[in-house]
């Protein structure tokens, strides 16, 4: 039976590989950076394939305006750290016309500000690969990627028609029109990723780590009050809870989990006890709103 050390190194040394080939293969690259514990690990990795270089490609981060505070920080304190090209896309006109979590509906609000961004970006710029930090774990419809995924015109998503990819050989190339989506991370799991993190020493945004911070509940789920712009109920009052977050977004559409681990060792702990997955505390996924595939099929990452 394989040690975790020696899995780890081998889920490092895939990924590696995934990031060289990209590079190589592609016209112009580019690794999309949400800021979370999975953008973290994925910078690390792209890092060590290309070091003593610089990383051959741009980093993009999609702002829908309403990502938590310390995100933005965190992300330019990276940026600027690392000494790294980021882009920030956000859909101008879904700004204009006022789309926000609260009074647009969470699928319509996910479409124009993440799913139209994201599009817009990657079209603007004319970027032919995407690479990001999606998991097959994370949620059914993103085991049916395959690692190199492509996309039809208009970044479109056909899971029924994929390449295979047999003994971990894949098919790149492109035909007009055609875009692709790479997901070195796809084998990797919750556990890996944290223990990943805690062996390499990554760095994580502090909103991983559990705090007091205030809240509010909204059904079964605790929301964070990060700014004024959030919209409280009649005599809704935001309490401190020690609270941290499995996964990060925006943070109207974000729940925090209770929870009393403050270090990568006690997060890793944790992570292995826990049976739900990260992506119930997203409402972007909840069962009244549009499937993970359906967004993906409109060209979601």
């Amino acid at each position: 039976m394989q040690s975790a050390t020696s899995i780890l190194k081998s889920l490092e040394s895939d990924s590696i590989e995934i990031f060289r080939e990209s590079a190589a293969v592609f016209r112009k690259p580019v690794m999309m950076y949400s800021i979370g514990k999975d953008s973290s690990v994925l910078l690390h990795l792209a890092k060590k394939a290309f070091f003593p270089g610089p990383i051959p490609f741009p980093l993009l981060h999609v702002d829908t305006t309403w990502k938590f505070k310390e995100m933005l920080s965190f992300r330019d304190s990276v940026v600027k750290e690392n000494n790294l090209e980021l882009i920030v896309h956000s859909n101008q006109d879904g700004i204009d016309a006022g789309v926000n979590p609260f009074t647009s509906g969470i699928s319509e609000y996910t479409r124009i500000m993440k799913t139209m961004a994201l599009r817009e970006a990657l079209d603007a710029h004319a970027f032919d690969a995407a690479i990001g930090g999606s998991r097959r774990d994370e949620e059914k419809s993103r085991a049916k990627e395959r690692v190199f995924s492509v996309r039809e015109t208009g970044h479109t998503w056909d899971p029924r028609n994929q390449r295979p990819e047999l003994w971990r050989t894949y098919n790149t190339r492109l035909n007009a029109g055609q875009s692709m989506r790479v997901f070195p991370l796809s084998d990797w799991t919750e556990a890996d990723i944290w223990n990943y993190i805690y062996q390499e020493n990554i760095e994580v945004n502090p909103l991983y780590f559990a705090k007091p911070r205030p809240v509010v509940t909204r059904g079964s789920q605790l929301i964070m009050v990060d700014d004024e712009r959030f919209p409280l109920l009649n005599n809704e009052t935001p309490e401190l809870k020690t609270v941290r977050f499995r996964t990060l977004g925006c943070y109207p559409l974000t729940a925090a989990v209770e929870s009393n681990a403050k270090t990568i060792a006690e997060v890793v702990e944790e992570v292995l006890h826990v049976k739900l997955s990260e992506r119930a505390t997203r409402l972007i996924d909840g069962e009244n709103e549009d499937s993970m595939e359906k967004k993906k099929s409109e060209g979601y990452f």
